[in-house]
């Protein structure tokens, strides 16, 4: 959603970006002239126990709040854009509010809502059916529809009655670009207490997976290639360099993994959880040697953002495969590994990074592949495909 605020904001609009601010918001955003930020107070995370419950009296509350700012704070829209997941009270509370203003309400489907909670609680659970049954019928009467693959048009279409959904894949924006060898040793030397790089003297590689720390991100199977992955190259150990594996984000189950982490006596690879402010992103982001997504899709119909930030950089990516809704933007051996066990990523690790780094075949050619292919910007996705749907029936 904040790429799309910069879009519009860039483009002439006034907007106004209401949501939950857990971390800081990038300053090309939050300093615009022309985007107001209305800050809402983040939910907790409630146990299962007290879902019911708890959850009702947070559902009331996240409702008040919202349609005060959209009927109070903000100015009369033209446009209600609002992303979906979270479904719930988000839907019903920015239709009622785009149809007491008079304004078109256009839903940005990133995934269903009611299939992240199933995680939780189960496909079968009354909550997930009834939460289904409330998405789909508030979706259908929304505007205009933007989604993120054709695979989710489709089932759009299909099985929710919503038809016309436009497809704009997410696409890196242009300061994901290759960091130049200069620029990498300094970020590297800057956030050195906070990896704890092993010895200098030894060639290191750089991984990263950037992560929301929630249910559909399986880092249990990277702890355990990381494992498999160390044993073996301990074994071989001059034809590897040491592997830096850095996860960056925050989320609620960062910790647990963290300790999981900790826990492991590994030899030649490093497990790091970081935390970057916006700016080094894309930085960490461009310096990587490969880009690791354990993105195990809820729905089955999502695609990962990182994914478009890792190949806009040049960056190859060793990408989770949760079924065939990947292939419209990663192709095993041409710009990615996929991987569905801890054994295939501890093996793709092992193919990678043997003679690195100046004998690395495998990642060099997929390196080159990555740039005879160079991917479209999301400046020009979302001119092409959402500003037209955005602007449609506006008044002025």
């Amino acid at each position: 959603m904040l790429y799309h605020a910069q879009a519009l904001a860039d483009s002439g609009a006034d907007v106004d970006l209401i949501g939950y601010v857990e971390t800081e918001i990038d300053r090309s955003v939050a300093a615009h002239s022309r985007v107001r930020v209305h800050r809402l107070r983040a939910p907790a995370r409630l146990p299962r126990a007290l879902l019911a419950v708890g959850g009702l009296l947070r559902v009331a509350r996240q409702s008040f709040e919202l349609l005060w700012t959209l009927l109070v704070r903000v100015a009369r829209p033209d446009v209600v854009l609002v992303q979906n997941p979270p479904a719930v009270p988000t839907l019903l509370v920015a239709l009622i509010a785009a149809r007491i203003r008079s304004a078109r309400l256009v839903v940005d489907w990133h995934n269903f809502g009611y299939a992240m909670l199933a995680l939780r609680l189960g496909p079968s659970h009354l909550f997930v059916r009834l939460a289904r049954g409330y998405e789909r019928a508030l979706g259908r009467r929304a505007d205009g529809h933007l989604c993120v693959s054709r695979a989710m048009a489709e089932e759009l279409e299909t099985h929710w009655g919503i038809g016309h959904a436009v497809v704009l894949y997410d696409r890196p924006t242009s300061r994901f670009v290759r960091t130049p060898p200069a620029a990498r040793r300094e970020l590297l030397r800057r956030l050195q207490a906070d990896l704890r790089l092993p010895d200098p003297s030894r060639p290191a590689a750089l991984l990263v997976s950037p992560s929301s720390w929630t249910p559909d991100e399986d880092f249990a199977l990277l702890i355990e290639a990381a494992a498999r992955c160390d044993e073996a190259i301990s074994r071989d150990g001059a034809s590897f360099p040491d592997l830096v594996i850095v996860a960056t984000g925050q989320g609620p189950l960062r910790e647990q993994y963290a300790r999981d982490m900790r826990a492991l006596a590994l030899r030649r690879i490093h497990l790091r959880t970081l935390w970057l402010p916006p700016e080094d992103y894309p930085a960490i982001i461009g310096a990587a040697d490969l880009g690791i997504c354990l993105h195990r899709s809820a729905s089955g119909f999502d695609l990962p953002m990182k994914l478009a930030e890792f190949l806009g950089a040049g960056v190859p990516v060793c990408a989770l495969d949760y079924g065939p809704c990947l292939g419209e933007v990663v192709r095993h051996g041409e710009n990615a590994l996929l991987f569905s066990t801890a054994a295939e990523l501890a093996e793709h690790l092992e193919a990678l990074f043997r003679g690195y780094p100046d004998r690395a075949r495998l990642l060099e050619r997929l390196r080159e592949n990555i740039a005879r292919s160079p991917s479209e910007r999301w400046t020009d996705a979302w001119t092409a495909a959402a500003l037209p749907l955005l602007l449609e029936g506006l008044r002025h």
